[in-house]
């Protein structure tokens, strides 16, 4: 059973930055995509970002591209969302999720339904 714990969020004024970290365990960290995800109160969780297996391949939302940055290091079982120029429509609670498939990515990244491991999710809240 896969278990994801994030960190790293917190209250930020709008412009600022914050990393969010995300470490696994329990399943092969590596072999896996992995991606962002974020729940605003009374929304729907939205995709923000993913990467690869081999974290050589990333895709993001349009409302976070070029702000945010995407990464891991499968030797830590650790992925990272680097944010910056934050603004106050990125307040929500960020959640880390890893892909149902080994070694799949495909056009289906941003769909929630195609990760079956979840974090409890860290929170990030935007001042303006």
């Amino acid at each position: 059973q896969v278990q994801l714990v994030e960190s790293g969020g917190g209250l930020v004024q709008a412009g600022g930055s914050l990393r969010l970290t995300c470490v696994a365990s329990g399943r092969t960290f590596s072999a896996y995509a992995m991606g962002w995800f974020r729940q605003a109160p009374g929304n729907e969780r939205e995709f923000v970002a993913t990467l690869s297996w081999d974290g050589g391949t990333t895709e993001y939302a349009d409302s976070v591209k070029g702000r945010f940055t995407t990464s891991r290091d499968n030797a830590k079982n650790t992925v990272y969302l680097q944010m910056g120029s934050l603004k106050p429509e990125d307040t929500a609670r960020y959640y880390c999720a890893l892909h149902r498939r080994s070694y799949y990515f495909t056009s289906d990244y941003a769909t929630a339904s195609e990760y079956d491991g979840w974090g409890q999710g860290t929170q990030v809240t935007v001042s303006s």
